[in-house]
C-alpha cells in the first residue's frame, strides 16, 4: 500500500539523506500530527470513565476510587509505599500472594509521583496509568502512520481505546506503562534506532513479565538487521548488537533479583505458583475452551468475550502476516499472543494480556480507513465506544473476578 509516510521518506531521501529523513519522521509523530489520534483516544476513554461514574453513582460508589484500588492495583500501591519487604503476603488457595510477583517499574513511578506531588498513592497510580495510556496511544499512532498513513494511525489509536477490555486502560494497572514502552520500542526498531529500542525494551521489562516478548522481538529484529544490513544508510554494526543486548536486561535483572532474595534461581516462578501462573503451552487455554463449549451451568459474559477475543486475535495475526507488517511488529504480536495463549493463569485475563499487541489492531484500522462516509465511520466508532464502556462497567462493578 502506498502511504504518506513512505512518500515522505522518499522525498527526504531525495532532498538530503538521513538528517532530512529524521526531520520528516519527527514531524509525522509530533504533537500536532498526533493530535487527532490523541484527542480521539482521550474522548473514547473519557466516555468509558463517565459511564463508570454514572454507574458508580447509582451504587453509591466512587468510580475513581474503585479504578485506583481494584485487584492488583492495591499491590502496586503497597509496593510503592512500603517497597517489597514491607508488603505482607496475602493468603491464597495455592499459597501466599507475594508482592514479588509484581515488577517494579510501575510502583516506582507511583512512588516518585506521590513524593513530588500532593496526590495520594491511589491518585498517583491513576495519574501514571492515564499518562502512560496516552503515551501508548501516541505510539500506536506513530507505528500505524509509518506502516500505512495518518488516517490509519488515528483509527488505530481510537480502536485501542474501544477494545472490549479497554476499561483496563483507565485502571491503576501496569499494562499501560508497559504498553507505552513496548510500542515505542517497536517504533524505534522500525526506524532502526536500535540503542533506543533496546533501552525502551529494558524499561518495558521492568514493568511486566511479558517484557520477554518485547525483548525477544527487538533481539530477533536486531539480529536480522545485522545479517541483512546493506546500503550507505545502514546503521553501524554495533548499534543493533548493543540494542539487542540491552533489550532483555530489565526482565532478566528483576528475575535475578527476586531469585537472589528468595535464595533460588527460580524464586520468581515459585512466587507465581500462588496465581497458578506458568507456561503450559496452551493446555489450560484449550481446557477452558472445552469447558466453555460443554458447560450447561452458568457461563459468565467475560468468559465468552475472552474466547471470542482470542479467536479474533489468531485470525488478525494471520492477516498481519499476510499484509507483511514490519518484522519487529509481527514478532512482538506473535510472542505476546503465544504468552497469552500459553499461560495457565485465569482464562478471563487473556484479553488483558493482549492489550499491548497493537499489531493486531492494524488490519482492522486499515479496513476502517476505507470507509469514506464520515457519518458511517463516526457511527461505528461511537457504537464500539458505548459497547466498550458498558462492558467495562460490568467488569468493574458486576464481575466478581479480575479482568
Amino acid at each position: 500500500m502506498s502511504t504518506e509516510l513512505s512518500r515522505a521518506d522518499d522525498q527526504a531521501a531525495d532532498s538530503g539523506g538521513d538528517e532530512s529523513r529524521r526531520s520528516v519522521l519527527r514531524g509525522l509523530v509530533g504533537p500536532r500530527s498526533a493530535a487527532p489520534a490523541l484527542l480521539g483516544y482521550i474522548a473514547v476513554r473519557a466516555l468509558g470513565v463517565l459511564v463508570l461514574v454514572a454507574w458508580g453513582t447509582r451504587r453509591n460508589e466512587h468510580a475513581l476510587s474503585r479504578l485506583g484500588e481494584l485487584w492488583d492495583a492495591v499491590f502496586y500501591q503497597q509496593i510503592a509505599e512500603h517497597w517489597y519487604a514491607g508488603v505482607a503476603p496475602v493468603p491464597g488457595p495455592y499459597g501466599p500472594y507475594e508482592a514479588y510477583a509484581f515488577f517494579p517499574g510501575y510502583p516506582a513511578a507511583i512512588r516518585a509521583v506521590a513524593w513530588v506531588t500532593p496526590l495520594s498513592y491511589s491518585q498517583a497510580a491513576l495519574a501514571v496509568a492515564w499518562v502512560s495510556s496516552v503515551a501508548a496511544a501516541w505510539g500506536i499512532f506513530a507505528v500505524a502512520a509509518r506502516i500505512y498513513n495518518r488516517r490509519v494511525g488515528v483509527l488505530a489509536a481510537v480502536l485501542w481505546g474501544v477494545l472490549p477490555v479497554a476499561v483496563v486502560e483507565s485502571m491503576a494497572y501496569s499494562e499501560l506503562m508497559f504498553t507505552a514502552f513496548a510500542v515505542w520500542a517497536v517504533y524505534a526498531a522500525m526506524t532502526r534506532s536500535w540503542v533506543v529500542a533496546g533501552t525502551l525494551s529494558l524499561l518495558a521489562g521492568l514493568c511486566r513479565p511479558t517484557g520477554v516478548a518485547v525483548a525477544a522481538a527487538i533481539g530477533c529484529a536486531a539480529l536480522w538487521e545485522l545479517i541483512t544490513r546493506r546500503g550507505p544508510d545502514a546503521p553501524a554494526w554495533w548499534r543493533p548488537v548493543l540494542g539487542g543486548l540491552i533489550a532483555p536486561l530489565g526482565f532478566v535483572g528483576y528475575l535475578s533479583w527476586v531469585g537472589y532474595v528468595k535464595g533460588s534461581w527460580d524464586g520468581y516462578f515459585k512466587v507465581q505458583e500462588a496465581w497458578q501462573s506458568k507456561f503450559d503451552f496452551g493446555h489450560s487455554t484449550m481446557k477452558s475452551f472445552v469447558r466453555l463449549l460443554g458447560r450447561s451451568d452458568t457461563v459468565w459474559l467475560p468468559q465468552v468475550v475472552v474466547a471470542v477475543v482470542l479467536g479474533c486475535a489468531v485470525l488478525l495475526f494471520g492477516i498481519s502476516v499476510i499484509q507483511r507488517q514490519p518484522l519487529v511488529l509481527v514478532l512482538f504480536s506473535a510472542f505476546t499472543l503465544v504468552l497469552a495463549l500459553g499461560d495457565a493463569s485465569y482464562f478471563t485475563s487473556r484479553a488483558r494480556f493482549l492489550l499491548p499487541a497493537i499489531g493486531l489492531l492494524m488490519p482492522a484500522a486499515a479496513a476502517l480507513a476505507r470507509v469514506r462516509t464520515r457519518a458511517t465511520l463516526v457511527l461505528l466508532l461511537a457504537g464500539a465506544a458505548l459497547g466498550s464502556a458498558a462492558y467495562g462497567g460490568f467488569l468493574v462493578y458486576i464481575y466478581p473476578d479480575a479482568p
